[in-house]
């Protein structure tokens, strides 16, 4: 008798591993807020991206996820300043010192994440808008096309901002960043030969001069976290990735 109870309570254990193994989330998410300073006047972009990022963190259901973020990092040339498109601010070494993006993604590759998704605020486009931006040539530039449209079309759907659409990074046209197999101008962060992720996308989320006062409304910073959140999970339970 005694060896039977210690048979089934050896089962019930055995058990309820299989089911916790089960049930942990397989995926990883790394975020990457902006860490700009310098993109509008009285204006952080940093400040607003991570509002975003840490309410779409907070927010269920609760994912493997990770926020790599060089603001005030020391050490690190370009911390709190720069573009995404411009060698001297991600891919160069100066005196030294690897550049503020070039941290982040480093510290993103060492969690050997499925998806990035960076976040970001757009500049001069005079528009009340949100954006998706994917790597052009990338081998998953579909899938990262659609996680793109979904997640823009979830923050416009519970917010005034007109959905723009996904643009590929080589159409911004912008600085000398290039990737090495298109030789097209990119963006530093969606690079594959820079990114290990499998699925990264870039939200340009309102305009810094137009959307200010809507951006630093932190009521809305914890309203478009929670869709992108909610919409991400989504695919990711259909993709069986969650």
């Amino acid at each position: 008798m005694k060896k039977i109870s210690l048979s089934i309570l050896g089962l019930i254990l055995l058990s309820s591993f299989s089911i916790s193994h089960l049930k942990k989330p397989k995926a990883i998410v790394v975020w990457q807020p902006s860490h700009q300073t310098d993109t509008g006047k009285d204006f952080s972009e940093a400040a607003t991206c991570n509002g975003i990022v840490e309410a779409a963190m907070a927010s269920e259901p609760k994912l493997k996820e990770h926020k790599v973020w060089s603001l005030n990092k020391p050490n690190l040339h370009h911390s709190n300043v720069g573009s995404n498109t411009i060698v001297e601010h991600t891919s160069a070494v100066i005196d030294g010192k690897i550049s503020g993006y070039a941290y982040e993604i480093q510290q993103a590759n060492k969690k050997k994440p499925d998806v990035f998704i960076a976040v970001h605020n757009n500049g001069g486009t005079k528009r009340h808008a949100v954006w998706g931006f994917v790597h052009d040539g990338d081998q998953y530039e579909v899938e990262n096309r659609a996680l793109a449209a979904r997640l823009i079309a979830a923050i416009s759907a519970v917010t005034d901002l007109e959905n723009r659409g996904v643009q590929l990074d080589s159409s911004t046209g912008r600085n000398d960043y290039t990737c090495k197999s298109t030789g097209k101008k990119a963006f530093y962060s969606l690079d594959e030969h820079v990114n290990t992720a499998k699925y990264r996308v870039l939200l340009e989320i309102g305009d810094n001069d137009l959307s200010e006062e809507f951006l630093e409304n932190k009521a809305n910073q914890r309203k478009m976290g929670e869709a992108i959140k909610a919409e991400l999970a989504n695919w990711l339970n259909e993709k069986n990735l969650n």
